[in-house]
């Protein structure tokens, strides 16, 4: 197992404070970006194994946890933020489900809190993207490496540095007044000050960082995909659909989620490798 380096000195405390300001910020922000839940989970039905346990490090409120469980999975449940990780407990119990999960608060960085070194799978849906420095995004990968069994899958998300420009412009547009947070974005992928403060705070990828830091970590590469592919900012579109529409849909943008004319257009990407078998 990899020791913690002693340069995991970014101070995360805000960013649980963010989620911790409103538990529900999570659970309803997946009701707005339908695509990314829905085609995330068209790779999770193709990657993951048919029944095992799975290591999911940021649960937040459990968007993702109740319907791994529903299928059977065994699930160990992890986050920063003691408040986000209530609301999953609470989630679970009002369906029935909390008997079937381990619940864990810790940092990314850190699963010494977890029990078991034998994962079949594990998701990063969140934690990689408020890592700002590359030594802790690389901690935390090393973290999950080390408890998934050989041949163990991995899920992670990041936040694409060209595909946020859309909301961007759409939810912030004074945004582009401010030379300075333009040029941070575009040439370091956060904030000129990456101090902590109130708020989001972020790290966006470029697209062809994503696969060389997972390999890094020993990782092997299955798939890179964009997890909402041709529609920047614009999720009412497809949230209207319904029925066969809505799934031929889904079906194209599926098909074409691993374009790479069209990879960093997407605001999050999704990463899929397997630790190699021994």
């Amino acid at each position: 197992m990899v020791p913690l380096e002693a340069n995991m000195s970014d101070d995360v405390s805000d960013i649980a404070a963010y989620y911790s300001s409103d538990p529900t910020r999570e659970h309803t922000r997946l009701e707005r970006h339908q695509l990314e839940y829905e085609l995330t989970w068209r790779y999770l039905e193709r990657y993951l194994p048919a029944q095992g346990s799975i290591l999911e490090v940021g649960a937040a409120t459990g968007r993702y946890t109740l319907e791994l469980t529903r299928r059977g999975y065994a699930v160990t449940a992890v986050d920063l933020s003691a408040d986000l990780l209530d609301a999953c407990r609470q989630n679970l119990e009002r369906a029935g489900l909390a008997a079937r999960v381990t619940f864990a608060l810790a940092d990314a960085r850190d699963l010494s809190a977890v029990p078991g070194t034998d994962f079949d799978a594990a998701l990063l849906m969140g934690p990689l993207y408020h890592l700002i420095l590359e030594s802790d995004r690389r901690i935390a990968l090393r973290q999950v490496y080390d408890r998934l069994k050989p041949g163990g899958l991995l899920v992670s998300a990041f936040i694409s540095r060209l595909g946020i420009l859309g909301d961007l412009m759409k939810d912030l547009p004074e945004w582009i007044d401010d030379p300075r947070e333009v040029h941070a974005l575009l040439e370091v992928g956060h904030r000129p000050d990456d101090a902590s403060r109130s708020g989001f705070r972020g790290y966006f990828a470029r697209s062809e960082e994503i696969t060389p830091l997972h390999e890094s970590a020993g990782f092997e590469t299955l798939a890179l995909a964009g997890s909402e592919p041709a529609i920047s900012a614009d999720d009412e579109s497809y949230n209207r659909l319904e029925g066969e529409r809505r799934r031929c849909w889904l079906d194209l943008l599926y098909a074409v989620s691993t374009e790479p004319s069209i990879l960093a257009a997407s605001r999050h990407l999704l990463y899929v490798g397997r630790k190699p078998a021994a």
